[in-house]
């Protein structure tokens, strides 16, 4: 039976492990649990290339603030069973007013990067080699990223500086429009024609330089239009399809402008780019599984990957902030995050309460409700419910990340 052929309406009833009283749920719409008796689960996790091509290790980003405090990254990498991340900040949570801000941030949060590296003995991956190296060894690795390209202002000669630090993957939009625009970011009002033609120089840098180039937070318009100008791969690494809304009504409201049409999707597998599908409109892992199966359905199984946009590690708040609306905390580097369209939801408190526990930035290994196993070993087990297959779970759990990242820095 084909994969597309294994629909839900055929998929509703429950099953009792035998002996052990599990309850597997396999319909999403009524909930999960995770089936501790398939030998499969820990067989792929070892096997396969786990990776989070969006997440988020919290630092701090002000110089009075460094190094930050301790963080067990290796200990949470191992508990999630992902064998990488894409680790992100972002400088423009908290408003950009003076010259050279945003560098300044860029910098002391790569700063406060190496630190938790150095702590936790972890290191970066720099290309294909080193994320292999690393499965090999079964030492977890991060591919480091930014969430927008605020840091450049204007100075192409920075990237040069950033891919020097360690950067490999660019975000180039992000929620505010940087002091020398790049494009027009998703959730604000289009004024840029799409691509600006520092975008465009941006996109031709990262090129040449062998950084893997990320377009999410751009409008259908910034994509069609930097799909002309790379000569990579891209990747658009944190979105969902804009058919699948979930359960949660406030939660599909506010996330609507954020999700890829089918259309649009098709445009970027098309060109050879993968998606990175989120769990942020998920209620459980069957149904997280449910949405990556809707995206492999429209693009194909070697164009869908794993981009959750929550954080591996506990969020960091700045001393020197009051955070967001009803007292909680900010998403990044103790930076609030206000843009053109008003303020973010908190990351710790979304609509929903406790049922959006691992939305919008939210913990990878809490990503939902009594989630008892680590993250990577919770969607393998999801998707294999789902019908998936072992290969097919290679491709969507870090393959084919695997092969835009060696398009974009190979030979680099």
């Amino acid at each position: 039976m084909g994969l597309a052929e294994q629909t839900w309406s055929r998929r509703k009833f429950i099953t009792t492990a035998a002996g052990a009283g599990t309850i597997i749920v396999l319909n999403p719409s009524i909930g999960w649990a995770f089936d501790r008796n398939d030998p499969k689960v820990a067989a792929i996790v070892a096997k396969t290339m786990g990776i989070d091509a969006h997440n988020h290790i919290d630092v701090p980003l002000n110089t009075a603030e460094l190094p930050g405090p301790k963080i067990d990254l290796l200990g949470e990498m191992k508990k999630s069973g992902l064998s990488a991340i894409t680790t992100a900040f972002a400088v423009d949570y908290q408003k950009l007013k003076n010259p050279g801000e945003a560098y300044e941030r860029f910098i002391n949060g790569l700063t406060a990067t190496d630190k938790v590296l150095e702590d936790n003995n972890m290191k970066r991956a720099l290309n294909l080699t080193d994320l292999k190296t690393a499965k090999k060894s079964n030492v977890p690795t991060v591919i480091q990223s930014v969430e927008g390209g605020h840091f450049l202002e204007g100075k192409i000669e920075r990237l040069e500086v950033a891919y020097n630090r360690g950067l490999r993957h660019l975000t180039l939009l992000h929620d505010n429009d940087a002091s020398v625009p790049l494009g027009d970011v998703f959730t604000n009002p289009a004024q840029f024609g799409g691509l600006t033609s520092f975008g465009a120089d941006v996109i031709k840098e990262c090129n040449r330089l062998g950084i893997l180039i990320d377009l999410s937070h751009g409008t259908n318009d910034m994509v069609n239009a930097a799909l002309k100008i790379t000569t990579k791969p891209v990747l658009v690494s944190h979105t969902g399809l804009d058919t699948q809304l979930g359960q949660n009504e406030n939660m599909a409201k506010m996330m609507k402008p954020r999700l890829i049409s089918k259309e649009q999707a098709k445009i970027v597998a098309s060109a050879g780019g993968v998606i990175g599908v989120w769990t942020h409109l998920a209620e459980n892992p069957l149904e997280y599984a449910h949405n990556i199966k809707a995206m492999v359905n429209v693009v194909g199984i070697d164009h869908v990957c794993i981009g959750t946009d929550t954080k591996l590690t506990p969020a960091y708040r700045s001393p020197n902030d009051s955070g967001r609306p009803g007292g909680q905390g900010p998403q990044q580097g103790g930076n609030s995050a206000i843009s053109k369209e008003g303020p973010k939801p908190d990351v710790q408190k979304s609509p929903g309460g406790d049922k959006n526990k691992g939305r919008m930035g939210g913990g990878t290994n809490q990503a939902w409700a009594d989630q008892k196993e680590g993250f990577y070993y919770t969607v393998v087990d999801a998707l294999l419910k789902t019908g998936f297959t072992e290969g097919e779970i290679a491709k969507i759990g870090g393959d084919n990340y695997c092969r835009v990242f060696d398009a974009a820095t190979k030979g680099k």
